[in-house]
């Protein structure tokens, strides 16, 4: 069987680029398949998660960032251009692969590729939730854009072979989507766990509006406020467009001393295993990884009930906490409740771990596995 993975980039310390290296990695070590990772805009760089060597790479050269910085027009006609060499590139590439199942993780090809007649099984896997493009809540031509494109990719999803979601939850917001099935993405096997010891709060992802890191800060402001918790410390690790933003909230809230941003790292297993909490203040997920790579390295977890995945992951009150979205105030109340209580906290570390057995690497990649096969027949 040959599977061709279509994707943006893969140089990014990102979630969804986590999850494509754990499953190609799973695929290569179990499986005869033979595996392509196809990308737009890797313009050379290695990935960041490394893959066997067994697995080919190629790039098609479209660059679709390098209209990022244009004014809103520029922008619109420059993606159309770059669509359209995409297109005839990608096309090209699958008739002469032909391959037996096409997955596009919902980059720009997710367009076009189900009418591309290579032979191909087309499989869409969608790793935000269904209302990722409103989540911004822009106005004008771009929310307009944004609404437009939100109900066409209802039509679009329809005609795939597949249709992979990651939560229960969002399979629910689609509705009747012929050919949808839900499958979760898997947890690591973590090499070491958190002690519960370690006065320090983390929380990883991408500097940007979805994450709301500032969130975050806020309620860290007013956990230090009650002057009890100056020996712990929150700790955030990622890269983004609000780095500089968030560096100048602590330093303005006079948190410097207890908060710090941090670059991204390799070896985040041993950033979970040095701290006791994970915090997620996000706005909107497909489904979450850092919330289960933290529990799977034994950190109670305090999260917003953002859309998907906290209620599908936390079990409230056992192994974490999930406040309505929002609640700045409800947040600080469960952070400080597990910092306060090293008994409760240490509890719930141990309950945090079970996520590892209930999201199973080869149980998880056995249902993409079955998928695979019943396209095949």
């Amino acid at each position: 069987m040959k599977i061709i993975y279509c994707t943006h980039s893969t140089y990014s310390p990102g979630g969804m680029e986590r999850v494509l290296a754990n499953k190609i990695g799973y695929l290569a070590e179990h499986t005869d398949a033979e595996l392509l990772v196809v990308t737009t805009d890797q313009k050379g760089r290695e990935p960041y998660y490394p893959y066997p060597a067994k697995v080919r790479t190629i790039d098609l050269g479209i660059d679709y960032s390098d209209d990022n910085a244009k004014n809103i027009f520029r922008k619109i006609t420059g993606y159309l251009h770059r669509r359209r060499l995409h297109r005839r590139r990608l096309s090209a590439l699958l008739t002469k692969e032909k391959a037996d199942i096409v997955v596009s993780l919902f980059p720009s090809e997710s367009s076009f590729i189900p009418n591309l007649t290579d032979g191909s099984k087309k499989v869409l896997e969608l790793h935000f939730c269904k209302f990722f493009r409103l989540q911004y809540g822009r106005s004008g031509l771009i929310g307009w854009l944004d609404r437009r494109r939100s109900r066409s990719d209802e039509r679009l999803v329809r005609r795939f072979d597949a249709f992979v979601v990651l939560t229960e939850e969002d399979r629910g917001y689609w509705g009747d989507v012929p050919g949808i099935t839900v499958i979760p993405n898997a947890a690591r096997q973590l090499p070491a766990k958190a002690t519960g010891h370690c006065r320090r709060v983390i929380a990883v992802g991408r500097l940007d509006y979805q994450k709301s890191f500032d969130r975050l800060i806020q309620v860290w402001g007013k956990v230090q406020a009650t002057g009890r918790f100056h020996d712990w410390h929150l700790d955030i690790f990622g890269q983004g467009p609000d780095k500089d933003k968030l560096e100048h909230m602590i330093s303005q809230a006079g948190l410097s001393d207890t908060a710090a941003v941090n670059p991204p790292t390799p070896d985040i297993d041993r950033e979970y295993a040095s701290s006791s909490i994970l915090a997620m203040t996000s706005r909107y997920e497909g489904f979450p990884m850092v919330l289960v790579e933290g529990m799977a390295a034994g950190l109670p977890a305090v999260t917003f009930d953002f859309k998907c995945g906290p209620k599908e992951i936390i079990r409230h009150g056992t192994d974490g906490f999930i406040v309505p979205d929002g609640n700045i105030d409800g947040f600080a109340t469960c952070l400080m409740t597990l910092m306060d209580n090293d008994g409760l906290r240490l509890s719930m570390s141990a309950k945090a771990a079970e996520v590892a057995d209930r999201f199973n690497r080869q149980r998880v990649m056995q249902l993409w596995l079955d998928l695979f096969h019943n396209l095949c027949k």
